[in-house]
């Protein structure tokens, strides 16, 4: 039985089909996504949705969906489906879905009477090129199929609407038509495998509107361009492969294109093998081979910090190694040239963030593990002590080494730390001062070049580190740790605050703690009682003042409550390994549990992968991004560590 199948009833009840989405990227910057049912329910939806770096710095739907009509006798059964104002659907399409199919790629199967109409979706690696697979299982009588592209041409933050700028020309290609919208655009061909008919029928399709762009109280609805219809005949065993794509490909190639693209697929028939897709998902590979980890999708770009959290996961937890060492290169580029003062010759957003520097020394100590110390510091030696010396000497803007060994960081006016919401322009959280994970990952990267560098034979050096490292372990317990045995947030000036957030859980979980093994304890426990759920640790425990764990309603609403009580399961990642640390393979089993709560999602939300947060109260809804790289990476890393403690006798 398939790992990711959903029967008719699923299918066709829109309250739960409608709330699954599914994502596919070629892994350079362009995906594919919608529902289950391919009815778009947000602005970000398409079946080709692309960059186009001449325009601007986002991604652009070009097709939006591409409908599918069966034709027999003279009678019409349209299998598409679309939202139109006043919440009708037409032309309900799904109510002929018999199933759908993931494991392998997205497979629906229609039928129609006595037809019998199997659906295969799949992206080209590395091409903006989408394919779909016809393939007619049973027929008693003559069948054509007739396909309508709904084209929109704008950004994935706009909508368009019917207007006389649009082009309505279009060329003939081999097999197919090609055509732009709007100038500055590149060209979409549409082309099949075998000849066909082009019925030029220009119309726009008025109306069409996004359920979920609505609950973000946002504008939802827009007006698509129908150019016409493509027709031709289809003989039962017989399979019809259909392109749409910003260049030309000679058609008659189409059809072992497709089966090669298959013949790539990885079967996603358990929950690790979603995650090792899901992970695949986040490359993004530009012209030059520069390598990028995107930060989700389908709004997230590549940004600093979420690249060193989600590195060691995305990479080295599924024996990836290489594609480790090509991002970090490219993000090696990136933070040099920041600490140097030049522009960023690369794609890397945030890298001014303070606790950047400190993730990138935290992901290569987790290389240090899978690759050995070794070839770690031949790697990236000079790269740890250069960060270490940028810190001390104060070379970052917004982070100071204070004399008792801690680091300060202003962000009272900009958000700063991973909590980065913000309202009316002003940080929600503003967490400023000393900041808990901060001087955790500055204690734990202190200790870890100190033991490099006495590996190495620079006693001098390690001393120095040493000595400076008992500073700040003596500071952190003095200024974080508090009477009730957990760990202030973080504290500024005679500002202390006493929130019970998950910051706290770095101190434990990262290598080198500042941390007595009781004071470790008491911060899991309370982690334990007050943060954990199924889907992550709360972003803040409900006995704490502005719990609010609802992530709904408009973007002011949302942004109050991002940070508030929200779960997040890479935090939950963190507080697993702190837990098989303290513990070993006592809380294996705990553990285990836990994961039950990851796995759940495989099929609730975004098909195969994690969504980017989740309501810290019942039923923990999964919200905001479709996929998140931090969330998969962690599970993926804590996956390798169970497997790790399992082994351990």
């Amino acid at each position: 039985m398939s790992y990711l199948r959903f029967e008719k009833a699923v299918m066709t009840n829109l309250e739960e089909s409608l709330r699954r989405e599914l994502l596919r990227t070629n892994r350079s910057g362009a995906y594919s996504a919608s529902t289950l049912v391919d009815c778009n329910t947000r602005k970000y939806h398409g079946l080709l949705v692309v960059p186009v770096p001449e325009i601007d710095d986002e991604n652009h739907v070009l097709l939006s969906s591409f409908d599918c009509t069966v034709v027999q006798h003279g009678a019409e059964f349209n299998l598409g489906l679309h939202k139109y104002q006043g919440n009708n659907f037409s032309p309900k399409g799904h109510k002929y879905i018999r199933e759908f199919d993931a494991s392998l790629v997205p497979t629906t199967v229609y039928r129609v009477g006595g037809v019998v109409l199997k659906r295969e979706t799949i992206f080209q690696a590395y091409e903006d090129r989408i394919l779909i697979r016809y393939t007619l299982e049973d027929a008693h009588s003559a069948t054509t199929l007739r396909f309508r592209p709904f084209l929109a041409f704008r950004s994935v933050r706009q909508f368009t609407h019917e207007n006389s700028v649009a082009s309505r020309e279009y060329q003939e290609v081999d097999n197919g038509i090609k055509t732009c919208m709007y100038r500055g655009y590149p060209e979409l061909f549409m082309q099949f495998n075998k000849k066909n008919e082009f019925v030029f029928q220009p119309d726009w399709y008025r109306g069409i509107e996004y359920p979920k762009e609505q609950e973000r109280g946002y504008a939802s609805n827009e007006d698509l361009y129908v150019p016409g219809y493509f027709e031709l005949p289809i003989k039962k065993g017989e399979s019809i492969i259909f392109a749409a794509s910003t260049s030309q490909i000679k058609s008659s190639t189409l059809k072992s294109l497709f089966q090669k693209e298959i013949d790539l697929r990885v079967p996603r028939d358990n929950f690790y093998h979603c995650l090792v897709t899901a992970a695949h998902q986040f490359h993004n590979r530009e012209a030059d081979d520069t390598r990028y980890l995107l930060a989700g999708y389908p709004w997230f770009k590549c940004r600093a910090r979420d690249t060193f959290i989600s590195l060691p996961g995305l990479t080295l937890a599924i024996d990836e190694q290489d594609y480790f060492e090509l991002v970090m290169n490219t993000a090696e580029r990136g933070l040099r040239e920041f600490m140097e003062g030049k522009p960023l010759s690369v794609k890397i957003y945030e890298m001014d963030q303070p606790d950047v520097p400190l993730w990138a020394v935290w992901a290569i100590q987790q290389y240090a593990k899978y690759v050995g110390r070794d070839k770690a510091f031949e790697m990236y030696g000079k790269l740890l002590q250069d960060i270490i010396i940028f810190i001390k000497d104060g070379g970052h803007p917004n982070l100071r080494l204070d004399d008792n060994g801690l680091l300060y960081a202003d962000g009272r006016e900009k958000a700063i730390t991973w909590m980065n919401s913000k309202a009316n322009g002003k940080p929600v959280v503003p967490r400023s001062g000393y900041i808990v994970e901060f001087n955790a990952l500055w204690y734990n990267a202190v200790k870890f070049c100190a033991s490099m560098a006495a590996e190495k034979g620079d006693t001098k050096g390690a001393e120095e580190l040493e000595t400076l490292a008992l500073k700040t372990k003596k500071s952190f317990v003095e200024t974080f740790v508090n009477e009730y045995g957990y760990l202030l947030d973080y504290v500024d000036g005679n500002m202390m605050d006493w929130s019970v957030r998950p910051n706290q859980i770095f101190a434990v979980a990262l290598d080198y703690s500042p941390l007595s093994q009781q004071q470790m304890k008491s911060v899991v426990d309370i982690c334990t009682r007050e943060l954990l759920t199924p889907k992550g640790l709360r972003s803040l425990s409900p006995k704490s003042g502005g719990y609010n764990p609802m992530y709904v309603g408009p973007q002011t609403q949302r942004d109050y409550a991002y940070h508030q009580g929200t779960a997040w399961p890479w935090l939950g990642g963190f507080f697993m390994e702190a837990c098989l640390k303290l513990y070993k393979r006592s809380r294996l089993s705990f553990v285990e549990r836990q994961m039950v709560g990851y796995e759940d999602e495989i099929d609730y939300h975004a098909i195969g992968t994690i969504s980017e947060l989740f309501d810290g109260n019942p039923p923990f809804h999964g919200r905001g991004a479709m996929s998140f790289a931090m969330n998969v990476a962690e599970i993926l890393r804590t996956m390798k560590l169970l497997e790790k403690y399992s082994y351990q006798k």
